[in-house]
């Protein structure tokens, strides 16, 4: 464990149980969010790379156009 997570969860132990309990939810949603991003990149391969070679043929076909974002 780092030393600056060591820091947080030790400040965490001086909140009362509630806010404890609160804070121990929203850092268990935050890492099983992060897991099923992971794993939804990481089963998107396939349809990333398609949508690539589509993209990269609508543009040498000259069928994209410069987006000018000013």
């Amino acid at each position: 464990m780092t030393e600056l997570l060591e820091k947080a969860f030790s400040e965490a132990t001086k909140l009362p149980e509630s806010e404890q309990n609160k804070l121990a939810r929203r850092i268990l949603a935050e890492l099983e969010s992060e897991r099923r991003w992971e794993e939804l990149f990481e089963n998107s391969q396939d349809v990333l790379g398609r949508l690539a070679e589509k993209a990269l043929i609508e543009y040498r076909e000259g069928k994209t156009q410069i987006l000018d974002i000013n």
